[in-house]
């Protein structure tokens, strides 16, 4: 990777370039916004316990928006010189010309400085396999009679945005990230970590937690469908406050009439605190947005009550509200939060699970899919080991479980009865606790 000094330059020299095509290329009266992002993205991969591919790429790309009396139209190139980028200047603005006005284009984000630190980490940057590799060799030696599979990665990257109204900002970003596996003959588990330094991960802690969970859910047993009493590990926190957020407290999502909030109501336990803040020290990512509004701190929900929506400059325009610095970068997404934290109790998960007279301790949700955002019912599977708790004790692991359930309800007024204390970074966007539920609908087993 090039130097640091010269990453952040190169980027904002890109942006800069771009705009200043638009204004050559379309004329003064066009409005335009470039993002351009230079760094380097690198994968260790295993399988089998053994490592067997390690990639790297340098890249740039530049994405371009040109509008053209309310008609706007975007273009991406990696191949970011001066002749690729005055293509993508002229396909844009030849695509601006043939989409129609928009009514609620809100104009392009002026000037503004963002005054959120970077989240960036030089070793991590420059990381080579030797560091991946580590991290692998820790997770895999958890458990030496096991099959671990998964990766670790690094990347660094340097992202600018400049627009025709004067916005020029600039930050370095940095993630590592372990995410593995450990099979036994009859049951896997997961366990994963990121951070924005790649010397804050635990290669031997995460691969002890994988081992000692695929061992603990090996040879699991069937249990019928039912309500049951759950302790939800933070992975699936993180997909629970991923659904509500997307769903409900995107402004886009209000506006469309999909959302199931309703500001000032105590729709939620008066235990759930919902915020979005870039700028807190365990969140990775960048200061502002894809269309240059640095970011602020939003509390969505205290106390149960919803208070609030995240917006970017359309829905902002359409509510008369300002832009809480929530672009996604996708017009069909609309605005999303990217750095959220569901605030933590005071005891630790173990001494959640102690106090369940019966009930299933989930470590994992996937192939999750809503059926219905207004009342949030989502419907997936569990994996990575479900386990029985009887008086206050795991007494065997569980075979994978189908779910049917509303996630409004699962944390509605009376129904949490505990958050752990010890809350983490589940992928880049969810810093969450393990959460004790009253009730969750499990209806099927794996198969059906």
């Amino acid at each position: 990777m090039t130097g640091s000094t010269g990453t952040r330059a190169a980027a904002l020299g890109l942006a800069d370039e771009a705009v200043r095509l638009v204004r050559q290329r379309v004329g003064a009266a066009a409005e335009a916004e470039a993002t351009a992002r230079v760094g380097t993205h690198a994968l260790t991969r295993f399988a089998n316990s053994v490592i067997h591919q390690n990639v790297a790429e340098e890249a740039r790309t530049v994405t371009i928006r040109v509008v053209l009396d309310g008609r706007a139209a975007g273009v991406t190139t990696t191949a970011a010189d001066g002749d690729a980028l005055a293509t993508a200047v002229d396909r844009a603005a030849a695509a601006a010309r043939l989409r129609p006005p928009d009514p609620d284009w809100p104009g392009v984000a002026p000037a503004a400085t963002a005054t959120l630190a970077e989240r960036y980490d030089e070793p991590t940057a420059r990381a080579g396999p030797d560091a991946r590799a580590e991290l692998v060799r820790a997770f895999v030696d958890a458990g030496p009679e096991l099959a671990a599979a998964g990766y670790s990665a690094t990347s660094g990257w340097a992202v600018a945005v400049a627009n025709t109204a004067g916005q020029r900002l600039c930050a370095r970003t940095t993630t590592a990230s372990l995410d593995g596996v450990h099979r036994s003959a009859t049951a896997d588990a997961n366990a994963s970590q990121i951070a924005a330094r790649v010397g804050d991960l635990d290669g031997a802690a995460a691969g002890a937690r994988a081992a000692g969970r695929a061992r603990a859910a090996s040879d699991a047993v069937d249990l019928p469908p039912g309500e049951y009493e759950v302790v939800l590990e933070p992975d699936c926190t993180a997909n629970v406050l991923q659904f509500l957020v997307l769903h409900g407290f995107s402004a886009k999502a209000h506006l469309e009439g999909r959302s199931f909030v309703r500001i000032g109501e105590p729709q939620l336990d008066r235990a759930i605190d919902i915020w979005d803040d870039a700028g807190d020290d365990r969140s990775v990512g960048l200061p502002f947005d894809s269309e240059g509004t640095p970011k602020q701190r939003v509390q969505l929900v205290r106390a149960g009550t919803p208070l609030t929506f995240v917006h970017d400059r359309r829905t902002a325009h359409q509510m008369g509200a300002a832009s809480t610095g929530h672009a996604s970068g996708s017009p069909a997404w609309g605005p999303f939060p990217t750095n959220l934290y569901l605030g933590a109790g005071r005891e630790p998960a173990g001494e959640l699970v102690a106090r369940v007279e019966r009930g299933l301790l989930v470590c994992d949700f996937w192939y999750t899919r809503i059926l219905d955002p207004k009342t949030q019912v989502v419907t997936g599977l569990t994996r990575n080991g479900v386990f029985l708790v009887e008086d206050g004790r795991v007494r065997h692991p569980v075979r994978n479980l189908r779910f049917t359930q509303s996630y409004v309800s699962a944390l509605a007024p009376g129904n949490v009865l505990g958050v752990s204390s010890d809350a983490r970074l589940v992928g880049p966007s969810a810093h969450v606790p393990a959460l004790w539920l009253r009730s969750w609908r499990f209806t099927g087993g794996a198969e059906g």
